[in-house]
């Protein structure tokens, strides 16, 4: 059989264009592909976050130090309670917990553990606190800084108050890091440094604590953490205290942290108290407000999340009074609790309004803690500088 020119070319021409056709659809479908997987533009984050590392020297004679620590948490707390960003958002609040300069720790680290990741778990992060001991060791104020550097995910909002408060009182440039490269490493991650010499100020600036500082724009604070700090007792503390063991009542806990998590709750309480009554006030009214959350553990505070579905909770997770009881029931006992907590919370927060008037008319230069006061004024001007503001 014979073919025409004709014949052959057309051919020829219907083949070239079954190959261009199928070559264009692969092609096209490789253009979606890469569009649907292009990764979007970065977006500043609706939820602006206070990212707070204290670094803590844990070696002899910090006792004071670590106290004033363990006190000065409920003073942070309350005080971006009331905080608001410019985008008239709340801010969340986040703690990581370092410690340093301790024999008991390795050697090979620097001395230097972290004891806690970034946390809004207020009762971690007290329990946290609770737990450090001191004991002779070598300080490495840059190591510990990058260290922290390294390890805590600062994140890249650049609306989110970032800031390490480092305390101690041996030469700010010991070890081998050199503590000017971690400043200016912390200065690329929008981290500020703010330095707290444990003893007399000019001391601290020969031994380059406020150099420190200066690098990345933080404050410079010399503090005599020995000072036994005088705490003013209000006419409201003794109410404040016995409207928490019934704030406590009105969590319901759930799952398998529930239990756990509601003895850490009291034992956090009883520590306080142990340190001092004001603090124990101070802690209560820290659970007055919206930054103590509790919502993987306490179903009150889950059931504020916008997916809560009680039914989807294992019948074996829910506590004792709860098991047998119908979605109906279950619900009402939640909601019920959850009307009962809002008013406790808000009777301790008008308490505490009058109780800081109380201290306001009744306090003088001699009441103020000294790491309290060096480091609400600091924050003050940091996150005044972010444009938060205070209602």
């Amino acid at each position: 059989m014979k073919l025409s020119l004709k014949s052959i070319t057309i051919g020829l021409l219907t083949i070239a264009l079954y190959f261009f056709n199928s070559y264009e659809l692969k092609a096209n479908s490789k253009k979606e592909t890469i569009i649907t997987k292009r990764i979007p533009p970065l977006e500043k984050s609706k939820n602006n976050t206070v990212k707070i590392a204290l670094l803590l020297d844990t070696s002899n004679s910090m006792d004071g130090l670590i106290n004033q620590a363990k006190s000065q948490l409920w003073d942070i707390v309350n005080e971006f309670t009331n905080a608001e960003c410019q985008n008239k958002i709340r801010p969340e609040l986040q703690i990581a917990i370092y410690q340093y300069g301790n024999d008991h720790l390795s050697s090979r680290e620097g001395y230097i553990q972290q004891v806690l990741n970034f946390s809004n778990d207020l009762d971690e992060i007290s329990e946290k606190l609770f737990s450090l001991s001191t004991n002779g060791g070598e300080e490495y104020c840059g190591q510990v800084i990058q260290t922290s550097l390294n390890q805590l995910d600062w994140g890249k909002n650049p609306d989110n108050l970032k800031m390490i408060f480092i305390a101690g009182n041996e030469p700010f440039d010991q070890g081998h890091l050199n503590f000017k490269d971690a400043a200016t490493n912390a200065k690329e991650k929008n981290v500020i440094v703010n330095t707290i010499y444990c003893g007399g100020y000019e001391e601290g600036i020969q031994t380059h604590w406020k150099e420190g500082a200066r690098l990345t724009a933080g404050e410079y604070m010399a503090i005599d953490h020995n000072r036994e700090v005088v705490q003013i007792s209000t006419p409201y503390d003794d109410i404040i205290i016995k409207l928490n063991s019934k704030l406590n009542k009105t969590y319901i806990s759930y799952g398998s942290l529930g239990i756990t998590k509601m003895e850490m709750q009291i034992t956090q309480d009883d520590n306080a108290m142990a340190l001092e009554e004001v603090v124990a006030v101070k802690r209560a009214v820290s659970k007055s407000s919206r930054l103590y959350n509790n919502k993987h553990w306490d179903l009150v505070d889950a059931s504020k999340e916008k997916d809560f579905d009680v039914s989807e909770i294992k019948p074996e997770a829910l506590p004792k009074e709860l098991k047998g009881k119908s979605k109906k029931e279950i619900e009402s006992f939640i909601t019920n609790k959850a009307t009962e907590r809002n008013e406790i919370q808000n009777e301790i927060q008008e308490l505490n309004r009058k109780r800081e008037a109380y201290i306001a008319k009744n306090k003088s230069e001699e009441n103020n803690g000294e790491l309290e006061s060096a480091m609400l004024k600091a924050i003050k001007r940091q996150a005044s500088a972010k444009n938060y503001i205070w209602k």
